[in-house]
């Protein structure tokens, strides 16, 4: 078996092949953060685990990424991809909710996210992000990497190729600001 940063060189290099591997090898990994997913919205059950692995497998492997460092690196871009696949899942939920346009919908994209109300929340998130990306990109970074990657301060750190103080302080800074904005 390869080791994870052999696997994600060949994967930057171009070789999706390597993606599988990598997956094989970090699946408890992605299967954890996927896990905290789940549990972020009230510790309700609205996320399948299992769907959302996949889902990000794919995006991976559709949009590959230019360069990947290292694990951790990586782990930053898979919480990127699932924070996106979130998104669009809650989207499509939130028209159908409301009678707009028909987006069809499969069985599949109904059990990863379950719950209105979680659907809702999600994409306030999403919005509330988007704002703090355009004020402060490093703080939304972390809060990307901490909140929906489930990455410890360190990990962050190493990813984003900041000191862990500066982690931090960034996180507190956009855990006060998200909270202020949400709560508007």
């Amino acid at each position: 078996m390869h080791n994870p940063t052999k696997l994600i060189q060949k994967f930057s290099e171009g070789d999706s092949t390597a993606l599988n591997q990598l997956f094989e090898i970090i699946y408890d990994e992605l299967h954890s953060v996927a896990k905290k997913q789940r549990s972020r919205w009230h510790g309700t059950e609205t996320l399948n685990t299992v769907a959302l692995i996949h889902e990000t497998y794919l995006k991976l492997w559709k949009n590959q990424p230019n360069h990947i460092e290292n694990k951790r690196h990586f782990l930053a871009i898979a919480a990127k991809a699932m924070r996106q696949i979130l998104i669009n899942y809650a989207e499509k939920r939130a028209a159908q909710k409301r009678g707009g346009d028909f987006i069809p919908v499969t069985a599949d994209d109904l059990n990863l996210i379950a719950d209105d109300h979680a659907a809702e929340e999600l994409l306030e998130m999403h919005l509330t992000l988007n704002k703090l990306e355009k004020l402060n990109n490093r703080q939304s970074k972390v809060f990307e990497c901490r909140f929906f990657g489930g990455m410890t301060v360190d990990d962050t750190a190493f990813a984003l190729n900041i000191s862990p103080s500066t982690v931090k302080r960034d996180w507190q800074a956009a855990c006060n600001w998200v909270y202020s904005e949400l709560n508007k």
